[in-house]
């Protein structure tokens, strides 16, 4: 089954349009605010895929580390432009690491890597979406076998999906850690199931965390090692 194909992204937030700003700032993206809804979507320029598109207003705020986070490219070796956005700096590249952790405004983990071999983007640019996981490799080939694309791994303990259907970023990693899951992720991704049902999805080990409603016509599911991901029919894609 590879029907199915990576939707966008959505970030939690208790001041969605705070976050929204900094986000499009950082992303060069344009925030579509409407005054009936505290939910904000980052338009993409033409011909560009963003991922992240939607900022959502959530009550609860971000009190564990994320298990779910993005890695950015940046123009250059130096994340001063991301501070001046009003990111935090958390851990300096040292001998273990040679990136930033960094947080958004609400806290959220973030990685900000210097250009390295690449050539250096015009603007930051996500190339990573990092999954804290159990078992990395079980969860990297689950993926793949409902969304497509080839599951990598080295001598490292991690894995990644290239050539996700859909995928706007180079690499889907899924990073392993000690700790279990224990609240919801604050960034999620969405799906579109490629069937009227997530039938599929649920034979494959997913569970129902929410049937649709009438003020949100889509399922939320867990994959198998509980991340939360918003399922979607053709008729909504």
């Amino acid at each position: 089954m590879a029907d199915a194909t990576f939707r966008d992204l959505c970030l939690d937030g208790v001041d969605a349009r705070t976050l929204s700003a900094f986000w499009g700032s950082v992303l060069g993206r344009t925030a579509v605010v409407r005054d009936d809804d505290p939910d904000v979507m980052l338009r993409t320029p033409e011909g560009e895929r963003s991922g992240l598109v939607w900022i959502n207003a959530v009550p609860e705020g971000h009190d564990v580390k994320g298990r779910v986070h993005l890695d950015l490219r940046m123009p250059s070796d130096d994340p001063a432009s991301l501070v001046g956005l009003g990111a935090r700096v958390l851990r300096e590249p040292d001998d273990d690491i040679s990136w930033w952790v960094m947080s958004d405004p609400e806290g959220n983990e973030f990685c900000a890597f210097g250009p390295g071999e690449w050539e250096p983007p015009k603007r930051p640019e996500v190339f990573e979406l990092v999954v804290d996981a159990a078992d990395p490799p079980a969860i990297a080939h689950w993926w793949a076998e409902r969304l497509g694309g080839a599951v990598n791994s080295t001598d490292e303990p991690w894995s990644w999906i290239e050539g996700a259907n859909g995928f706007p970023y180079r690499y889907w990693v899924f990073n392993p850690v000690p700790e279990p899951k224990t609240v919801k992720n604050l960034l999620h991704w969405d799906v579109n199931l490629g069937a009227d049902d997530p039938s599929e999805f649920l034979a494959a080990g997913a569970r129902i965390v929410a049937e649709p409603t009438d003020d949100a016509d889509w399922w939320v599911l867990a994959d198998p090692e509980g991340n939360e991901f918003c399922a979607f029919n053709p008729a909504q894609a």
